[in-house]
């Protein structure tokens, strides 16, 4: 099996569209970091064919659900899922920040070799960003619990935007003690992946 049955198979499972080109640009993303995981440790994932699918095809599983012109992921690592979801939609305005440096490195030079104009990666505590505009989503993979991102990025989120969380299990325990509520939660598909996946929609009430 290589990376390209494995996301071809799983692709199709989750009814996923995608042109050659995207295609071929997934893929050249995950040989960028397999490679540079190498030396920078920018994934705990080692094994390619698992790398498609925790990675690469988890991200895809919100592709659905991104329904705006402009994104912030925060704690974006490796670029998962902000990189990704630039890739499969070259209209959507795609920022990715992150407070490692090694990290934001690599996602520019993925930027540089990929060809990806909508994507903009950021060197910075999220809580000091001050972009020019502020974002209509804010979505982030392995961040944080849900209030420190609601309190780390609300400076971030324009009026009537929405967080978006990717979750394992449903966190009920992060919602306690907060005074707002999901908008939805919504069960994700994740071709090969057995465990639990959530995405938890939060609107801004500002």
């Amino acid at each position: 099996m290589t990376p390209d049955v494995v996301l071809t198979a799983g692709l199709a499972e989750m009814n996923i569209e995608v042109t050659p080109n995207a295609k071929q640009k997934l893929l050249a993303y995950l040989a960028l970091l397999q490679k540079w995981n190498k030396v920078y440790n920018l994934t705990a994932v080692r094994d390619p064919l698992d790398m498609v699918t925790l990675h690469l095809l988890d991200s895809l599983s919100v592709l659905p659900y991104i329904k705006t012109d402009n994104l912030l992921d925060v704690g974006s690592g490796g670029g998962l899922p902000g990189i990704v979801l630039a890739i499969m939609k070259p209209d959507l305005q795609v920022t990715t920040i992150d407070t490692v440096q090694k990290k934001t490195i690599f996602m520019r030079q993925v930027k540089g070799e990929l060809g990806l104009p909508n994507l903009e990666v950021v060197h910075a505590r999220v809580e000091q960003f001050q972009p020019t505009e502020k974002f209509d989503a804010i979505i982030t993979r392995a961040f944080s619990d849900i209030g420190l991102l609601i309190k780390l990025t609300q400076h971030l989120l324009a009026p009537h935007g929405h967080w978006l969380a990717m979750k394992g299990v449903v966190p009920h325990h992060e919602f306690e003690g907060l005074n707002i509520r999901p908008k939805e939660i919504i069960p994700l598909k994740v071709a090969g992946l057995q465990a639990e996946r959530h995405l938890v929609v939060i609107e801004s009430n500002a």
